[in-house]
């Protein structure tokens, strides 16, 4: 057994067996390549079936001299997963992935935007141009209903519900949901769709995306980072802001005005309540409010 041919097999049972995406599969694959060209580097031979701990815990100590520890974290998952994989499949007995621990995580918060700098961002598209009048449904939609960027990219027609006011979304591990379609996002998708998409040379592979660039296909994860970016420097918002920013919004407003955690969990598709209960400490000011409202002592 090789590494090519072990990563090849790696890729297939994760995306066959786990049911993952092929942008996470991809993430996974990295992981393992990543130990692969450590190793040639080092001139170390073994193989997958002989890789030792030593080997391992080497390539994780030169990493993580130049990467964060989040980043070593993935990068330790995802070897931890490969390892898993060849026990599973009877390659190996043990893992030399066993004795490695994680390094320790502060908890880091979402970056958050307010109502205010979400309306400053809408405000300076341009709706001049048939751009203008695309990124403002897509502002729109990230913000109105929650999307991952990968979620947004792949959005379809035939998976819009404007009368029932629902989009269903098809998120992690190809799980699909459904979520509230808002007003504002439902005005500007529609304008979108019948006065600009409805006019431009579609690309047949693409017929059935929502959102598509200048050329009639669908539009990359990097673009949306782009378009957001530009719209943020231009409104003179000075934060780190992402498309997940607007997500992250999302959540954080729709806690502040009194929706429940599970609700908020189920709209954003997170697989286990302590991800949403991140948002429970955004904001200090909302949860005095509802420690003044609530809690017997403070009638």
């Amino acid at each position: 057994m090789n590494w090519k041919s072990s990563i090849q097999d790696y890729g297939i049972y994760l995306k066959i067996e786990r049911g993952l995406s092929q942008h996470t599969v991809e993430n996974y694959r990295m992981d393992v390549v990543a130990l692969m060209d450590f190793m040639k580097l080092k001139g170390i031979t073994e193989n997958p079936k002989n890789c030792s701990k030593e080997t391992v815990q080497l390539f994780i100590y030169e990493e993580s001299k130049f990467q964060s520890p989040h980043t070593q974290s993935r990068r330790i998952s995802g070897l931890k997963s490969f390892f898993n994989f060849l026990i599973f499949e009877g390659y190996r007995k043990t893992a030399p992935t066993d004795l490695l621990e994680n390094p320790k995580l502060g908890r880091k918060l979402p970056e958050t935007l307010n109502v205010s700098e979400i309306e400053t961002i809408i405000a300076a598209i341009d709706l001049g141009n048939a751009l203008g009048h695309r990124n403002r449904a897509i502002v729109e939609t990230l913000y109105g209903s929650g999307l991952r960027v990968s979620e947004l990219v792949e959005l379809s027609l035939s998976n819009i519900f404007f009368k029932e006011d629902l989009i269903r979304v098809t998120g992690k591990g190809d799980k699909q949901r459904l979520v509230p379609l808002g007003n504002y996002s439902k005005k500007y998708i529609k304008i979108y769709i019948e006065e600009i998409r409805s006019q431009m040379k579609v690309a047949k592979e693409d017929s059935d995306i929502l959102f598509l660039n200048r050329n009639g296909k669908k539009l990359t994860r990097a673009m949306i980072f782009t378009i957001v970016k530009k719209l943020a420097q231009k409104a003179g918002i000075d934060k780190s802001i992402s498309p997940h920013t607007f997500r992250h919004s999302f959540a954080t407003h729709l806690l502040e005005n009194g929706a429940d955690l599970r609700t908020i969990q189920l709209m954003m598709g997170h697989e286990s309540i302590t991800t949403t209960e991140v948002y429970t400490h955004l904001d200090n000011k909302h949860l005095k409010q509802v420690m003044q409202k609530f809690h017997p002592r403070n009638r």
